[in-house]
């Protein structure tokens, strides 16, 4: 495996090289690669579980919060959950070479349009050591080499779960260069990396909106930003309390610190005097701070009241990453569409509601990724959408958009094939 003991060109070079030799790998070979890698992290779960603890050690020290502990923390059942995944995109068919389009022209040349890999790919993620892997499946199965770049907060688990994973994949035939990373430098490696034009031919950044600032900055490569989640629920006029309050729940606890928990609670004037008073009681049990408008405080009751914080403008626009939420009153469903799109990162927004129109409209007006209607924001994922795995939920609308899985990371050319026909 290559790392940065050689330059960053050095190894998106490699990279490069071969990638030329597994665009034309068969799939058998890439899915023997997938499942060496996951039998090798099984069978070297104590190596890798030795380099995390380093790492959570670190980051304890360091005053690491307890959500980007919870992304850096690795035990035995999050790696095999993790080769788990693995073995799913193995089983996953092989999207190299499928038929998007065809047709015959009135000439008699046969047009078919094919996916094929992108090329390289360069993945730029924070402390979430699983990335490492999922990332090298993915990009392994649709053909990509790739070049990871960890965040200096697991590095001792990055490093060891890159290098099992390139072993892995060399020893069942890859190509030396598959799987590269660079760890070590700052700033200025980043936009190296960035600024390898002609060699890399995609990055993907999986972080918070630093990570993506400081790309916009320098890539001078194509960029697909999978970036923060400021995602809302709204509960409409209609929709049942006890299912809008389980929703809500599920929305911001069940994990808190990733990018597709709830951020935002809208809840329509009409249904807020019985939704407001179960879902902030619920919420408050389970450990939420909430920050809330006036109109929400003032239906909340005398013992839910003295616990609330008022939110400011700036919490409308906050990826907490937290047991944080913040909360507000709405009087219809436009006004719920207008803020979501004033304040949402384009991610994922759900509605609750038992009315078809409001249902329809909502779906229609907010401009996100993905869109809920009666369901969490936390299904979110590759692995829950049938991808296997993702790299990340890209929140732009050109060339991919949500989950980001195996034909995300292809794009097409088109096989024209004639019978010595020449253009008059």
């Amino acid at each position: 495996m290559a790392t940065t003991t050689s330059s960053v060109t050095d190894i998106c070079l490699a990279a490069q090289e071969a990638s030329r030799q597994l665009a034309a790998t068969d799939s058998a070979t890439k899915d023997r690669a997938l499942h060496a890698i996951a039998d090798a992290l099984v069978a070297r779960t104590p190596e890798i579980l030795e380099a995390n603890g380093r790492d959570m050690d670190a980051g304890r020290e360091n005053g690491l919060d307890a959500a980007l502990l919870d992304r850096l923390l690795l035990d035995a059942d999050r790696v095999a959950a993790i080769a788990a995944q693995v073995r799913d995109i193995a089983a996953l068919p092989d999207p190299v070479g499928e038929v998007i389009d065809g047709k015959r022209l009135p000439n008699g040349l046969d047009v078919k349009k094919v996916r094929v890999p992108l090329g390289v790919v360069a993945v730029v993620y924070e402390a979430r050591p699983n990335v490492t892997i999922d990332a090298a499946a993915l990009c392994l199965k649709s053909g990509n080499a790739i070049v990871l770049r960890g965040s200096s907060s697991a590095a001792h688990s990055n490093a060891v779960l890159a290098g099992i994973a390139a072993q892995a994949a060399e020893e069942a035939g890859l190509p030396a260069g598959t799987i590269g990373l660079v760890a070590g430098g700052g700033r200025e490696e980043l936009a190296e990396l960035a600024t390898q034009t002609g060699i890399v031919d995609l990055i993907i950044p999986r972080g918070g909106e630093g990570l993506k600032n400081a790309l916009k900055g320098v890539a001078t490569v194509p960029v697909i930003y999978a970036a923060s989640g400021n995602c809302h629920v709204f509960v409409d006029a209609s929709a049942d309390v006890a299912t809008a309050v389980e929703i809500v729940l599920n929305a911001k606890t069940q994990r808190p610190g990733v990018c597709n928990a709830a951020e935002t609670l809208l809840v329509h004037a009409d249904a807020a005097p019985a939704v407001l008073p179960a879902a902030l009681g619920a919420l408050r049990d389970a450990g939420v701070e909430l920050r809330v408008d006036g109109r929400t405080r003032a239906l909340a009751g005398a013992d839910l009241a003295a616990g609330l914080l008022d939110a400011g403008e700036e919490d409308w626009d906050t990826e907490f990453l937290a047991l944080t939420l913040a909360v507000g009153v709405v009087d219809s469903v436009d006004e719920a569409i207008a803020h979501v799109n004033r304040h949402g990162s384009g991610h994922s927004e759900a509605i609750v509601t038992n009315d078809a129109a409001a249902a329809r409209a909502f779906e229609l007006g907010v401009d996100a990724a993905c869109v809920y209607v009666n369901a969490s924001t936390r299904f979110t994922d590759g692995g829950e959408f049938g991808m296997g795995a993702e790299i990340g939920n890209s929140t732009q609308k050109l060339h991919a958009r949500g989950p980001i899985g195996l034909r995300e990371l292809c794009a097409f050319k088109y096989v024209v094939t004639g019978d010595g026909h020449v253009r008059g």
